[in-house]
């Protein structure tokens, strides 16, 4: 394994801190622009040399901003495999920019990841820029006068692709116009459990909302994690999109709390049950799957947001999001692992950061 997250502040794991706004729900908030320079062409149809001088003229113009003077480029190219899935799995790249969706061809020529651990870009994906910002919490009001800024800095730097009528121009047609994609990470089992989240989800989709699973765009739902996002980006002004996502997860977060107060008043005793059932599941188990891992988490998380379990805090459970994925363990191990062998690893790791939660919590 050849990459070097020490490079980072807290190896890119900040978001993770449980720090930001309404963190008991929302885990994390995300804002990407995608971009493309002017005159050149889209990554799909550019060559090797043209895909090389957009991750040069990149990296030039990052050197002179202020907030990626000191940022660190990854090659994502020259990494093997397990590299490219541990930035995936810690959200600092998507499927795409890794080559994980088709491991026999791997990461498209000259991609590159610029971050600082918070803020950054991925370069030659599937546009030529995604600038991108993810921070712990409902964090919107901060996160997007961040992206702006880096945007700004990037564009007095480097021409970018603008139509009067259209807006930036993109690889894909709908996210031409602002560019722009916002999401939160929010923990729903109250609505799942009041089987209320249908209709909430109904709902979104139908004012201009969409939700996937843990890691965007093509993944499935576990452990009642949903990411909320902006589906349209033409015909509204980025400051719209990111004022409208706001007014509504702030509904959605209405909702959620609205159903935790019914499961506490009409069934605390089987809730009580339930996410202490889930503790003691991952506090003494020896074999977990990644997928029983979140659905057990998800329990105690409900928990400890109803109040009901002290022993562990929303940090610790946020960290399992992560580091129980496979190429997390194989880091710690320094070699990948069988499936048996993650298995018996992933329980032993959660055991022992329980352990060592209830103790430090206990003092």
């Amino acid at each position: 394994m050849s990459v070097d997250l020490t490079l980072l502040p807290d190896g890119g794991m900040s978001w993770l801190d449980a720090s930001g706004p309404e963190s008991h729900i929302v885990l994390s908030t995300r804002i990407r622009l995608a971009r493309n320079l002017q005159g050149r062409p889209f990554t799909l149809r550019a060559s090797q040399t043209e895909l090389m001088s957009v991750l040069d003229d990149v990296r030039a113009a990052a050197q002179e901003t202020p907030v990626l003077r000191d940022a660190v480029l990854y090659r994502i190219d020259e990494l093997e495999s397990f590299d490219r899935l541990l930035l995936h799995e810690r959200h600092l790249i998507s499927k795409e920019l890794g080559g994980l969706a088709n491991p026999a061809v791997g990461p498209r020529f000259g991609t590159g990841l610029l971050t600082t651990g918070v803020l950054g870009a991925m370069i030659n994906e599937e546009d030529h820029l995604r600038l991108q910002t993810l921070e712990s919490g409902f964090a919107l009001e901060s996160a997007f006068p961040a992206i702006e800024r880096l945007d700004t800095d990037l564009g007095a730097r480097l021409p970018v692709a603008f139509h009067p009528e259209f807006g930036y121009l993109t690889a894909c047609p709908t996210n031409a116009g602002t560019g722009l994609r916002a999401s939160v990470l929010i923990h729903l089992p109250g609505l799942v459990l009041t089987k209320e989240i249908g209709k909430v989800l109904q709902g979104l989709s139908q004012i201009g909302l969409t939700f996937r699973g843990l890691y965007g765009e093509g993944s499935e739902v576990i452990g009642n994690f949903f990411q909320l996002s902006n589906q349209t980006t033409l015909g509204k002004s980025e400051e719209a999109l990111v004022d409208h996502l706001s007014q509504m997860v702030s509904q959605v977060l209405e909702y959620e709390q609205q159903a935790r107060e019914i499961l506490q008043r009409e069934a605390p005793t089987v809730i009580e049950d339930k996410v202490w059932r889930a503790y003691g599941r991952l506090r003494y188990a020896r074999i977990l799957s990644f997928e029983e891992t979140m659905n057990l988490a998800s329990g105690v998380r409900l928990g400890v947001g109803l109040n009901l379990i002290s022993e562990v805090s929303v940090y610790t459970l946020n960290k399992l999001l992560i580091f129980t994925q496979p190429a997390h363990l194989a880091y710690r191990h320094g070699r990948p692992l069988s499936d048996s062998e993650r298995r018996t690893e992933r329980a032993r790791y959660v055991r022992d950061l329980l352990e060592a939660d209830a103790d430090r919590m206990a003092r």
